[in-house]
């Protein structure tokens, strides 16, 4: 069967020039929230300190060695590595705890530093030993400090990630159902750090047979396997190619297991889960279709009213926004006014808009832009909610990202549905009471704006405004707010679309017959 990509599937613009513009949403977000991640708590890769288990050999405070000099550390860590291949090299008695040990010491340099010694540790020939190390047959422990050493130098710099590729077959490979559970959990803690490194290592992981056994680990009931596994999942689908997102909703069982552990894990387990419903619905048709017929549509609203923990939040929203805007069932069939699930949407969307957070404040109008883009009682449901007065002054005061997205939202209530199927009044309904509090300002910074999308937004808007305000008011309306001045910036601009339509528009309300008639009476 062939892959079923991606579909044009964000909201209808006011005007379907921008449409090539805005069907790139949901891709980018993918793309781009790795780097999101990388730089934030929850990064891409991550360095593992305190065992599986929860305990440590390694003081966490004093005994870190934040401010020991790197070079003491490297020299500590050539010597480690000599030691573990002197330790393989033995065969006398006691040469499994020799090696265990030498191994255990490893492990400590590699975990007591904010930056480890990986380099040192890969220039002394590293890697080669503890892929020996994981050799099968041998005890739980060796197994557990040797992946251990890998999940934290696969946490180093690209190149030194790159150096575990010897190591990928027998770390997957100890993801199975014989080894134990904290064997295969540090295991696939090492194969999520490899993935989040980038394209190129997930394609290597994928080919070589990663994701099934990880997937696997997400089915049962068991809170630090899961939260492991749900994370490197997430590294592991996450794009640009859709192939991987299809290929894990369709593991038994792993569908039930998401919005199992939606409902009723802890907000860390959760906030694992939902990024990987963000990639899910982000990359993948077939997931989201497969997501919008269970229950997630639903879980993820609860989970977004009853959380405050800004962490789970913009992956629950970032998620239910993806589903509202990827499946045209959920808007037609799901989001009926009137009904309990849709009020419930708008309670949690006019809850993140009215948050501190920058970032929930801009996915929420990003939501809500996809709403408004749907039929005429869409547009009137939201038009008549508590979201609108937030959105008036969020287009005033807010930052350029989010008033870009929160005019969408206006824009889209102003104009009927694509289908052809909408009031002629909705001009009137909404239009005509959004510019009388004051929106026609903000859209008209927007034409100003180097943004191009931003700026053609803001002529469509202006362009309403000009055709569809009563008694021929339109015209005066931009006239005052220096919209003739803002558009005739665009009479020599590169950008040919919006040279035609701001002259076009110039040309055909302002042109020489402008004013004409008021000078007459």
């Amino acid at each position: 069967m062939a892959e079923d990509g991606l579909a044009s599937h964000k909201r209808d613009p006011i005007k379907s020039s921008v449409g090539s513009v805005a069907a790139q949403k949901r891709r980018q977000n993918a793309v781009a929230v790795g780097k999101e991640r990388r730089e934030s708590l929850v990064r891409a890769k991550r360095l593992c300190r305190v065992g599986i288990s929860g305990d440590s050999d390694i003081p966490l405070d004093s005994d870190m060695m934040i401010d020991e000099e790197q070079s003491i550390l490297e020299a500590q860590t050539l010597s480690a590595v000599e030691e573990l291949k002197s330790a393989i090299a033995f065969q006398g008695k006691g040469a499994m705890q020799k090696k265990v040990g030498a191994l255990r010491e490893l492990r400590r340099l590699l975990s007591r530093s904010e930056f480890p010694p990986v380099e040192a540790a890969l220039k002394a020939g590293a890697v080669p030993l503890l892929v020996q190390c994981l050799s099968f047959g041998s005890p739980d422990e060796q197994l557990l400090e040797a992946a251990w050493c890998l999940t934290n130098i696969a946490a180093g710099k690209p190149e030194e990630t790159k150096a575990l590729l010897p190591a990928l077959p027998l770390l997957i490979a100890h993801l199975g159902e014989k080894s134990s559970l904290p064997v295969a959990e540090q295991c696939a803690w090492a194969l999520g750090n490899v993935a989040g490194e980038g394209e190129d290592l997930r394609n290597v992981l994928l080919a070589q047979g990663a994701l099934l056994p990880i997937a696997r680990m997400m089915l049962p009931n068991k809170g630090s396997t899961v939260r492991t596994a749900a994370w490197a999942l997430s590294n592991l689908i996450k794009g640009p190619d859709s192939k991987a997102a299809t290929e894990l909703i369709r593991v038994d069982g792993v569908l039930d297991a998401i919005c199992r552990h939606l409902r009723k894990a802890d907000e860390e387990l959760a906030t694992e889960v939902a990024w990987v419903v963000v990639y899910l619905s982000a990359l993948s048709n077939f997931a989201t279709n497969m997501l919008v017929k269970s229950d997630v549509l639903q879980l993820l609203i609860q989970r977004l009213a009853t959380s405050n923990s800004l962490q789970l939040l913009i992956p629950l929203l970032r998620s239910l926004g993806n589903l509202i805007a990827g499946d045209s069932h959920t808007i037609s069939a799901i989001l009926i006014p009137g009904r309990e699930i849709t009020d419930n949407i708008i309670e949690v969307l006019v809850k993140c808009l009215k948050s501190e957070h920058r970032v929930l404040k801009k996915e929420a109008a990003w939501v809500l832009s996809n709403i408004a883009a749907g039929s005429v009682e869409h547009k009137q449901f939201v038009y008549s909610s508590e979201a609108v007065p937030l959105l008036l002054r969020l287009l005033s005061t807010a930052p350029f990202d989010i008033r870009k997205e929160v005019a969408y939202v206006l824009g889209n209530l102003c104009v009927a549905p694509a289908e052809g199927n909408g009031k002629p009044d909705l001009i009137l309904e909404h239009l005509v009471p959004l510019v009388g509090r004051g929106c026609l300002p903000a859209f008209i910074d927007l034409v100003r704006s180097v943004d191009t999308e931003a700026a053609r937004l803001g002529l469509q808007f202006i362009e309403l405004v000009l055709r569809g305000m009563p008694n021929g008011e339109g015209p005066k309306l931009v006239e005052q707010e220096d919209g003739i001045e803002a558009m005739e910036r665009f009479q020599f601009h590169e950008n040919e679309d919006l040279r035609n339509m701001a002259n076009g528009l110039v040309d055909r309300y302002f042109g020489e017959d402008y004013g004409l008639d008021e000078l007459a009476d």
